[in-house]
């Protein structure tokens, strides 16, 4: 789909506020609510918008570590991607997980309500997941930048 600069200031109001009215939306992107409506839609369809969400403060609701876990796997074990990828998708502590290249197979982003359940998670499921051969695990202590957006990568 291709973007014109009334689509990207649309993309950075809803980012800014996804719960912004379409009247006020079209009065900022300089468009008539009819127009930016469909534009929305479009952008919706296109699947550009995948979707609106809330932003919940994880302190806020006494998950008190977050952690990002580097996992190594055994390849000699028969389908340990499929048996990971299932078990990472009944873990409701892994909030994100990636595939990535070098020395690891994958990076999860994990949060627990306090250490001893993480402590738990690693133990009692994550190391016990078939193929699993080593486990990397860093706390986070401090985030330092959130909400990094993709429109700030298209204008660099």
């Amino acid at each position: 789909m291709q973007l014109d600069p009334t689509d990207l200031r649309i993309l950075a109001c809803l980012q800014e506020n996804g719960r912004i009215s379409n009247q006020d939306l079209a009065e900022r992107v300089a468009l008539s609510p009819s127009a930016c409506l469909r534009r929305v839609r479009l952008l919706e369809e296109g699947g550009v918008i995948g979707g609106y969400r809330a932003w919940f403060d994880a302190e806020q609701l006494g998950l008190e570590i977050e952690a990002i876990v580097q996992v190594s796997m055994r390849h000699d074990v028969d389908d340990w991607h499929d048996t990971f990828n299932a078990a990472v998708q009944s873990w409701p502590e892994v909030v994100s997980a990636y595939i990535i290249t070098g020395d690891s197979n994958y990076i999860l982003r994990v949060q627990a309500r306090n250490l001893k359940h993480y402590s738990d998670f690693i133990v009692n499921r994550l190391y016990r997941t078939r193929g699993v051969m080593d486990i990397r695990s860093n706390i986070v202590l401090q985030r330092i930048k959130t909400g990094g957006s993709p429109l700030d990568v298209l204008k660099a």
